[in-house]
């Protein structure tokens, strides 16, 4: 079992054991507990009634939070001709074909995510075993395969993330920044909450939202009552 420190230990005292809290309650004891030298991120852990064995319960897709994520996302697009000057418009941090393929080849991962045009997965396709266990490789499913790659990186330098089951059916995601407003961060865990209701699969059976809770990077987390979410979206 994992040693929490003095500091893990005083914070965490701060969490009422057992208790459920409302969403705007967890992110105001979320902020308050965050005492790193570092601006935190402030995650979102959402165990749902799901089996991710089963191809029609994997949950996966995009959403774009309202106020981002409070980090700089480095783009990198494969694209040629016209697609070029349309994804450094857009705010690509780097664009390129074959010689892209080359520099990442050569070690080069100075960046966050990868969109390329279809047209180029070609050339990005041989790159898998190096973009895929870092979780680089471009998908249509993400969004990040696409002849729109200008759309793409602006929704990508805006805020939009992915999100996707694992194993055990939970759904990690970072909501912003303990420097976020508390209206900020609850703007954007609305958004995400609304999201994977609707995309509750029509296969799950029994109780689809388990556990919610909110933590930040080095804080302990803060369970919240799953019957406050219906009525935080609207439902």
């Amino acid at each position: 079992m994992a040693k929490h420190s003095k500091r893990y230990k005083e914070i965490s005292g701060k969490v009422e054991r057992g208790k459920l809290y409302t969403p705007q309650e967890a992110v105001e004891l979320v902020k308050e507990l965050s005492t790193a030298k570092f601006d935190e991120t402030v995650e979102l852990h959402a165990k749902l009634g799901v089996n991710p064995k089963h191809a029609d319960q994997n949950i996966r897709g995009t959403v774009v939070l309202p106020h981002g994520t409070g980090r700089t996302v480095r783009v990198a697009v494969f694209a040629k001709g016209e697609k070029v000057k349309e994804a450094e418009e857009a705010g690509a941090d780097i664009v390129g074909a074959e010689d892209l393929a080359e520099k990442i080849e050569g070690g080069w991962l100075e960046f966050d995510v990868a969109v390329a045009t279809p047209d180029m997965m070609s050339v990005v396709g041989k790159l898998g075993r190096i973009l895929g266990p870092q979780g680089l490789m471009p998908n249509p499913k993400s969004g990040t395969v696409t002849f729109e790659v200008g759309k793409a990186v602006k929704e990508i330098k805006a805020g939009k993330i992915e999100y996707r089951v694992d194993k055990a059916g939970i759904v990690h995601l970072p909501i912003g920044k303990v420097s976020f407003s508390t209206e900020a961060v609850l703007d954007n865990f609305k958004v995400i909450m609304d999201t994977l209701v609707r995309e509750k699969p029509t296969a799950a059976k029994g109780k689809y939202l388990k556990s919610i809770a909110l933590a930040s990077s080095m804080g302990p987390g803060v369970k919240i009552d799953t019957g406050e979410i219906m009525t935080l979206i609207g439902r």
